[in-house]
């Protein structure tokens, strides 16, 4: 009963609540309990990074359990401001941040939406739901081992063990130096804090939590594209997400495709980063660049989101920083070409300054590794 808690704590509430600080600053209309729950997966993951990656670099001893302090704090602090937050709205009659309307305003609910959904609509989402339900069922029941697991899981069994990062070799268990491929994709780190947050052991977490919440959150995400790609035609959105679920079950065509990653190795930052990641870049520029004209400040949230996605790429994997520049780079380009307007370059130019400093360490840490 003490891990259930700690994982709903820690996977549940505490993401939630953050959630809603970059709510606070996003327009009513892009607003809902999902949109609230990958906020604040995604802001928390770039907390956990901020303190951890100097972890890594500057703290040689116990620098897990130190840095585990501090995100504790920082986490706890910004789930608070994000409760107080929306007491305030609440407070003072302001759309609710959490479904994005005001008390009473005869806006539909989600029981409502139900009741007036066609049959046909029922029971696409009803084969959906099968969908979802046996991949979760496969990842429990057939869970898969690799030999990435003699490193990934063994450092996220180190950390909680021994209360260290990248300090001592996963293969021998002796002392070593800093990893430079590894040492700042610090994922596995945070599968340890969760670890330990709930009691379990790492194994268990990697293997049975992980993949029990990436999948979902994975959908969630899917399910959160489908909305805007749709808009006002939500009957075809139930069929978008049968799609997605069949390409992620039939996508095993090799060991290196993103489905493959994403069933048999979930736990995996590459994996997090191809399947979780990289979509969410497109979910933020889709919210932003939505062609409605509204007050500017109505948008704070999502760039702040989209720095916390760029952070969050950085401890899911090394390689996955310089993908995502290339990614925002690509767009900005294009929307500077297509909004006629050069400040869309700078915006998304600085949305990529936590990718910039993560690649000159990077840099400094090979070239030091190199010629020492």
């Amino acid at each position: 009963m003490a891990a259930v808690m700690g994982l709903i704590f820690w996977l549940g509430i505490i993401p939630f609540c953050i959630g809603l600080i970059p709510a606070n600053f996003t327009a009513p209309d892009k607003r809902s309990p999902g949109f609230i729950l990958l906020a604040g997966y995604f802001v928390m993951w770039a907390i956990y990074g901020l303190f951890t990656i100097p972890a890594v670099l500057w703290v040689q001893y116990n620098n897990f359990r130190k840095a585990s302090v501090w995100f504790v704090a920082a986490a706890i602090l910004c789930a608070v401001c994000g409760i107080l937050l929306w007491y305030r709205n609440y407070k003072k009659g302001n759309p609710d941040l959490v479904f994005g309307r005001k008390r009473n305003d005869g806006n539909v609910t989600f029981i409502e939406r139900i009741r007036t959904m066609a049959w046909e609509e029922r029971i696409e989402w009803l084969l959906f739901l099968v969908i979802l339900g046996f991949q979760l069922y496969q990842a429990v029941v057939c869970t898969s081992f690799d030999g990435d697991d003699a490193y990934y899981v063994t450092e996220s069994l180190i950390a909680q063990e021994a209360g260290v990062m990248y300090r001592i070799l996963p293969y021998k268990g002796g002392s070593t130096g800093l990893d430079v491929r590894h040492a700042l994709a610090v994922f596995p780190m945070w599968v340890a804090f969760v670890a330990v947050g709930s009691g379990l052991h790492a194994t268990i977490v990697s293997h049975l939590v992980m993949p029990l919440l990436l999948i979902p959150l994975t959908y969630l995400l899917y399910f959160q594209i489908g909305k805007i790609l749709f808009g006002d035609k939500r009957v075809s959105l139930p069929a978008f997400m049968i799609v997605m679920g069949v390409f992620q079950i039939f996508g095993n065509v090799s060991i290196y495709t993103n489905e493959t990653f994403f069933l048999t190795r979930t736990w995996q930052g590459k994996s997090v980063a191809g399947s979780l990641v990289i979509p969410a870049f497109f979910w933020l520029l889709l919210l932003i660049y939505d062609g409605k004209k509204r007050d500017k400040r109505a948008d704070m949230g999502l760039w702040l989101l989209l720095v916390c996605v760029n952070m969050t790429a950085g401890i899911c994997s090394s390689i996955a920083v310089f993908l995502v520049s290339i990614l925002l780079a690509l767009t900005a380009f294009v929307l500077m070409i297509v909004e006629r307007d050069f400040k869309v370059l700078l915006k998304l130019g600085a949305a990529c300054i936590p990718n910039l400093i993560y690649m000159g360490i990077y840099v400094v840490m090979a070239y030091s590794y190199l010629w020492r």
